[in-house]
């Protein structure tokens, strides 16, 4: 019997059940999925908690990130068939879709075929974070080769992926994380530098590391009262993107204080995936990068099944990890390359350890 994650009313992880539902019948352009594996993101959790971009129209569902078999295709859909390994990407309203389910439906167009060599578990690990990172970094090709980005909170999956992005753009790639125990995983990944904030002065750090230059961008999920100081260590006519708002405090504006030659914006990634020539051009790019090594999948722990969904959701919200979070649906999640986990322990049974 198809399963699927549900939620009547918005709060912690402890409002997400499972329950049993009809097989899903595709409509037209759209395609059912059985799924192997479903990568957590911190929008979700948002979302869950009734503070997202979107409110859940209760009861509600959620997830834009699995990996799985297409089963059945609805009037109209081309270039896929029955039996193709594909994975979806975050090209939809979670009022509209979810995919933390056993079967889902997903529109067409949010669909890739999975790229080779990759096992569903990292499949479900790629394609938020990397195109998160592709829209800020690379689509209106403001970064340089040359220059440096301050990336901030830069353990997380989009953070990780943001140091590979901006390495391919030949960008130097300063990162900062408030755990001194991540500094090697972030060293590793390819960042040039890594400060500790609350130990370390940031504006002292990135001056040393930029020649007393500054950087040409700061890709920042934070926001707050903190982009002040952030937008202290642009360059004349660099810029700051705000992709999240992890601080819930107002955001003043960048540069009010010293009136620098500096622009700052709020990003989403919908900004490309809902535009069909910016993620034709998103694929193309991480699909390359994925195929010559640049890019992989960095997943930090497994959880085995979906009834550790709430668990697993307790485990984003501690912000201990480092990489993508995912779930095992069924038994084929698991491949046979021994990098599936770039860091950490697969969890057994979900417990949050």
């Amino acid at each position: 019997m198809p399963r699927t994650v549900v939620f009547e009313t918005t709060g912690g992880p402890e409002v997400l059940s499972v329950r049993e539902c009809p097989l899903p019948e595709p409509g037209p352009g759209e395609l059912r999925l059985r799924v192997a594996a479903i990568g957590l993101n911190r929008a979700e959790a948002l979302f869950r908690a009734g503070t997202y971009l979107e409110h859940p129209a209760l009861p509600a569902t959620l997830g834009y990130e699995a990996s799985g078999t297409v089963e059945a295709l609805g009037d109209g859909v081309t270039g896929f068939a029955v039996g193709d390994q594909v994975d979806t990407v975050p090209a939809f309203d979670l009022n509209d879709y979810g995919v933390h389910g056993t079967h889902v439906l997903v529109p067409a167009r949010a669909a890739v075929h999975r790229p080779r060599g990759l096992t569903p578990l990292q499949g479900a690990a790629v394609w938020m974070s990397y195109l998160t990172a592709y829209g800020a970094l690379a689509e209106d090709g403001h970064l340089r080769p040359g220059d440096h980005v301050l990336l901030t909170a830069a353990a997380s999956g989009v953070g990780l992926a943001a140091i590979r992005t901006a390495r391919r753009l030949g960008a130097i790639p300063i990162a900062t994380t408030r755990t001194r125990a991540k500094v090697p995983r972030l060293l590793q990944a390819g960042a040039a530098d890594v400060v500790v904030t609350g130990e370390q002065d940031l504006l002292a750090r990135v001056g040393a590391a930029t020649g007393g230059h500054g950087v040409r961008t700061v890709f920042d999920p934070v926001a707050g009262p903190g982009v002040l100081t952030l937008a202290r260590t642009l360059a004349p006519g660099g810029r700051l993107i705000v992709y999240g708002r992890l601080d819930p405090r107002d955001t003043p504006l960048p540069g009010q204080d010293t009136f620098a030659p500096v622009t700052s914006r709020f990003y989403s990634m919908h900004e490309v995936t809902r535009d069909d020539e910016r993620l034709r051009r998103a694929r193309a790019f991480v699909t390359a990068g994925l195929a010559d090594g640049t890019f992989t999948p960095a997943v930090d722990r497994v959880f085995e099944g979906l009834d550790t969904i709430a668990e697993a959701h307790r485990y984003l919200e501690a912000g201990t990890q480092t990489g993508k979070i995912v779930i095992t649906v069924d038994d084929t999640a698991h491949g046979t390359r021994a990098d599936d986990t770039a860091h950490g322990t697969p969890a057994g049974g979900g417990a949050a350890g």
